[in-house]
């Protein structure tokens, strides 16, 4: 039997550096330096601008890495992705995911102290995730810190800096990344899925009934119907559908971060609230011309 060859052209460079970078998923990293920056005491928008292109040259240079790392897996299991598919090497993979990670440490040493020594906590998360992610069942708990660390270095950035509500918002997002990384990780894998891993995705409106009085609880039980609900419509594509279809849930629960970002603010002005729903739609619609996942 004559073997089958892939004679179709490559895809143009751009193209090709946007599927490694994964940048339908940058609204969601914007919003977590505007939440953070905003909990911290916002301030002068340069350091929200700076602290953004900081974090996206961390976000697409730890994403390159992340390819780098799965090279191997990739050949035999995704063969369509950029490195296996011959569209860049692997030599140029590391170079630019270690050249942006660098990049955005030098950008976030221009906004301090803190800020630089978060930025250095979260680019060792994120190596320390693309190594180990395919050969730990903990791979969530990195990924979560990242998000974490991203977080707290937004809110260092603001006028006040790190704060308790800062603080706890970041675990609870964290928490809900380590519910969406879970289900992420049997992309590829083939058994059992539990649901309870998925309950980490509540902890943010567990926090907002927590944290909100009078004055603001109602603004805050909108927005916790608001993420539940999306948090649940995107579940039922992998648990109680009659075909599996983790990569749809995984790229909806990613958009979902948005709505965390937003929950944790909820009070705040029509604008800003103008802003993050803006945010969650630009993750989804660039989810339509490059992969989440």
């Amino acid at each position: 039997m004559e073997s089958v060859v892939n004679t179709a052209p490559p895809p143009p460079l751009w193209r090709t550096l946007l599927i490694l970078g994964r940048v339908s998923n940058l609204p969601t990293v914007w919003s977590n330096c505007a939440a953070g920056w905003l909990l911290g005491g916002g301030g002068e928008l340069r350091a929200l601008w700076l602290l953004c292109l900081g974090a996206t040259l961390f976000y697409v240079g730890g994403m390159f890495l992340n390819d780098a790392c799965d090279a191997e897996f990739d050949r035999q299991h995704r063969q369509e992705r950029p490195i296996p598919s011959g569209a860049i090497s692997l030599r140029s993979v590391f170079g630019l995911g270690f050249g942006l990670l660098i990049g955005g440490q030098v950008l976030f040493l221009l906004l301090g102290k803190t800020v630089a020594i978060m930025g250095l906590l979260l680019g060792l998360c994120i190596l320390l995730y693309d190594v180990v992610h395919k050969f730990t069942v903990f791979s969530p708990v990195p990924m979560a810190f990242c998000r974490l660390f991203l977080f707290l270095a937004a809110a260092a950035a603001g006028d006040f800096g790190i704060n308790g509500l800062a603080v706890w918002s970041a675990v609870v997002l964290a928490c809900y990344i380590v519910g969406l990384s879970y289900i992420a990780k049997q992309e590829s894998y083939l058994g059992i899925l539990r649901f309870w891993p998925s309950l980490f995705m509540a902890t943010p409106v567990v926090l907002a009934y927590i944290i909100n009085g009078p004055g603001y609880r109602l603004a805050a039980w909108w927005f916790s119907a608001l993420l539940i609900g999306w948090v649940l419509w995107c579940l039922r594509a992998t648990f109680w559908a009659k075909e599996r279809n983790i990569g749809r849930t995984v790229s909806g629960l990613l958009a979902g971060i948005v709505l965390v970002d937003l929950l944790a603010l909820a009070g705040g002005s029509p604008v800003m609230t103008l802003v993050f729903l803006l945010l969650f739609v630009a993750a989804l619609v660039f989810q339509k011309f490059v992969p989440a996942t």
